[in-house]
């Protein structure tokens, strides 16, 4: 498997009392990488960097960074719907040593797909790093359309997507476009077989908070043409997808983690609010089934 390539976990950010829990941190990336992750994105929407101020958001980048050490690529969630914020945060991750960046869709501001571009052209002009451009039309509203993706695929900088739309057709439309060795990534992890089944490359995934080691499986038995292990491994794991999301997302996966002793609080922060008794039950549910608890 190439570099930037396979199953990579959008790491939540462990929080306690209000504050970024840096040891909880070193220790899920710890056991991220001892599970056989191919990747991590720390600050990206399952980080809650929407909700990290800037010292923050830069502290989380720096301290994966130093606490990967190499093993893995971190691909630094750096994205804005301020162009110049979106600069700056860039520029820091590179700094920092992040091996690319994660550049969302300017959200809330709805750009044209002539703005997109130039938003991402202004942040490659000002820092030299390699870029993954993520399109996440459920929480930004724009949908980056492929043509985009295309022309902003002829930058040297632009490596790949990380593609959330759950489109199937529009992955099938970006890999049809874009050069061959554009990478492109699921955004969803219930697309994360599938889109590796029609060209993609991996998935950024969120159930990998609790589950890389068979995240990882079933991305490597996708990407080898194992379809039979990968399908067993995507159903095992599909239920527990879906439990990700059975409460607005980061909150499942940390409290998750929690009841596996995997960090110490889920809490997360205004306006996100903890899970509540439904999806915790749901939750618990699917994560016995899975052997978690």
């Amino acid at each position: 498997m190439e570099r930037f390539e396979g199953a990579i976990t959008a790491l939540v950010t462990p929080m306690r009392n209000g504050m970024v829990d840096e040891q909880g941190l070193v220790d899920l990336i710890e056991f991220q990488i001892a599970s056989g992750i191919h990747g991590l994105v720390p600050c990206g929407t399952t980080g809650e960097s929407a909700t990290l101020d800037f010292d923050e958001h830069k502290r989380v980048i720096e301290l994966t960074v130093q606490t990967v050490a190499g093993r893995v690529p971190v691909i630094a969630g750096t994205g804005a719907n301020n162009t110049l914020e979106a600069i700056e945060l860039t520029e820091s991750a590179r700094k920092s040593g992040a091996d690319a960046v994660l550049s969302v869709v300017p959200y809330y501001n709805k750009p044209s797909q002539e703005g997109l571009y130039r938003h991402f052209e202004a942040i490659l002009d000002a820092v030299d790093i390699p870029m993954v451009l993520y399109n996440v039309p459920g929480r930004t509203v724009t949908n980056m359309l492929p043509v985009t993706v295309a022309r902003l695929a002829t930058h040297p900088r632009v490596i790949g997507i990380k593609e959330a739309s759950g489109n199937l057709s529009q992955i099938c439309e970006i890999i049809k476009l874009c050069p061959h060795d554009f990478i492109v990534l699921s955004g969803d992890d219930f697309t994360a077989m599938p889109t590796v089944m029609i060209g993609g490359k991996g998935v950024i995934s969120v159930v990998s908070n609790l589950e890389p080691g068979k995240t990882a499986a079933m991305i490597e038995a996708a990407m080898s043409g194992d379809v039979a292990k990968a399908k067993v491994l995507h159903y095992q794991l599909f239920a527990l997808m879906g439990a990700m999301f059975c409460y607005p997302s980061p909150a499942p996966a940390k409290k998750g983690l929690e009841l596996m002793g995997k960090i110490v609080s889920g809490e997360v922060r205004l306006p996100m609010t903890g899970i509540d008794e439904a999806g915790l039950t749901r939750l618990s549910r699917d994560m016995k089934d899975c052997g978690l608890l």
